[in-house]
């Protein structure tokens, strides 16, 4: 693997899940992988699991990681070809990033969407810029569109779970992808993410539930079935994903706030005793109920730890492409 910025650099999702539930069975089991390699963390937005599990799965394959803040920290990048650079950027991603490229043997860089100029922020531009300049493997800790390793992690959350329920063994699972409700303009990525792991995992019956304006790009969502009642899409389901996001064809918009949306016990009664997944954080009580997040039917706590395993089976992939 020579970066992760999305599915298509997988070669073989199940062996990549596989690796990660190994890790962790046995956290150290490459502890010499990444000796004497240093993997730098960019954050252009705030974190919390997605900082913390990289940190630990790199010091898990014996990797130094170090974090900078550039939202905080660093100066204001500037990403504009030819930009005259008299306004409030600093620094040019094409000085910045080679420089990035000498000191670290990986970068990780996370950034978010705009979600006021939709082309802008589905060309990109931001993260193929690092990867343009940088020299080295990138890897995606979320970017204007996507979110890969909170997909990969939720396609091993699943996997995990299927194969601890013999009641799986020849059936395809139902796995709904459902809005939520939020108070405040939310970023497509995450939705985008899972529903294209979900499609190229391809071993899922897969059903996205929305209001009316909310439909996903259709780059990402071929093969799911579009349901806009969600009682119906929560029907018999064995997993449901809870999630808000934005319009994306109002692009950056919040169209509707429909407090009915929210998963609760009583649609869960729809589903096949399903398990319920959300990325976290999570506006509890509004996305999802404490009845939920707290019950026996939550995976809540159980995806965000695997948020390690997965990090660390992409990191090693792409040492043992280094070290080659």
């Amino acid at each position: 693997m020579k970066q992760f910025i999305s599915v298509k650099d997988v070669q073989d999702m199940n062996a990549l899940v596989a690796k990660a539930l190994s890790y962790k069975k046995s956290p150290f089991s490459d502890k010499k992988l990444g000796a004497d390699k240093r993997i730098g963390l960019l954050f252009l937005n705030p974190s919390l699991r997605t900082r913390l599990s990289t940190q630990v799965a790199a010091q898990n394959l014996g990797m130094e990681p170090i974090v900078f803040n550039v939202d905080k920290e660093g100066w204001a990048l500037e990403f504009a070809e030819g930009a005259i650079m008299n306004g409030t950027t600093v620094e040019h991603i094409k000085d910045a990033a080679p420089i990035l490229g000498n000191y670290f043997d990986i970068l990780c860089v996370r950034t978010f969407p705009g979600l006021e100029d939709k082309q802008a922020d589905y060309s990109e531009k931001i993260i193929k810029q690092f990867i343009k300049y940088a020299g080295i493997p990138v890897v995606s800790l979320e970017s204007a569109t996507l979110h890969p390793l909170q997909s990969l992690t939720d396609i091993i959350t699943i996997q995990e779970s299927i194969a601890s329920n013999a009641n799986f063994k020849n059936k395809k699972p139902k796995v709904v992808l459902t809005w939520a409700p939020h108070i405040k303009p939310i970023p497509q990525c995450v939705a985008n993410s899972f529903s294209e792991w979900v499609g190229a995992w391809g071993e899922a019956d897969f059903v996205i539930t929305h209001p009316e304006g909310y439909a996903l790009s259709t780059e990402f969502t071929k093969g799911a079935t579009i349901e806009h009642n969600q009682e119906q899409a929560l029907k018999d389901a064995d997993f449901v994903y809870v999630k808000n996001w934005s319009s994306y064809e109002q692009y950056g918009k919040v169209l509707s706030k429909d407090a009915s949306w929210m998963m609760t016990n009583k649609k869960l009664a729809l589903t096949n005793n399903a398990k319920v997944m959300h990325c976290l954080p999570v506006r509890r009580n509004v996305e999802l109920s404490d009845e939920i997040l707290d019950g026996p039917n939550s995976l809540v706590t159980q995806e965000a730890s695997n948020r390690v395993w997965a990090a660390q089976a992409v990191l090693a992939e792409i040492l043992k492409a280094i070290n080659i």
